[in-house]
């Protein structure tokens, strides 16, 4: 079962670190998202609520676990989606977007918010956008999850 508990704790602490990563970098350096990346930042919220009750029932978490982790997987294949739109290779599904600060005058608001594009990347390191990085931490992150589970069940069942 220890297998089970680490496959928990990496479907809480991916997620985390991921969301966490995008919250910096929109607060900390100004990397307003898009529409797309909002898209790929709900699933990892919801691995985090799922990880986080699995690791408070310890026991007969198994569902919750693959739950959480069928979140992350959703979340990498967004952004996957949308690393493609941003390189180019298809057309995405959403038209510009911006977000408005709350508060204050709204017609000002509307007239100074930054326009992010979906198929523009804001920032990338060797190539690969923050969507791009997203689909590989997420999507790999994912199959080494279910792999730990997969091990941790079979010990379990010869055990």
């Amino acid at each position: 079962m220890a297998s089970i508990r680490t496959a928990t704790w990496l479907a809480f602490l991916l997620p985390t670190a991921l969301l966490g990563g995008a919250l910096i970098s929109q607060y900390g350096f100004g990397l307003y998202p898009c529409e797309m990346c909002m898209w790929q930042r709900w699933p990892h919220l919801v691995a985090i609520i799922l990880a986080a009750v699995a690791l408070a029932l310890r026991a007969k978490s198994l569902p919750l676990v693959v739950a959480a982790t069928m979140a992350i997987l959703t979340s990498g294949l967004i952004g996957g989606f949308h690393a493609g739109v941003e390189y180019g290779w298809w057309e995405g599904l959403t038209s510009c977007a911006t977000n408005l600060p709350a508060g204050g005058d709204l017609l000002e608001s509307i007239m100074n918010a930054p326009l992010v594009r979906c198929d523009v990347a804001p920032w990338t390191l060797f190539g690969i956008s923050l969507a791009g990085f997203n689909f590989l931490l997420s999507v790999g992150g994912a199959v080494l999850i279910l792999f730990t589970v997969a091990t941790g069940r079979k010990d379990h069942d010869h055990g």
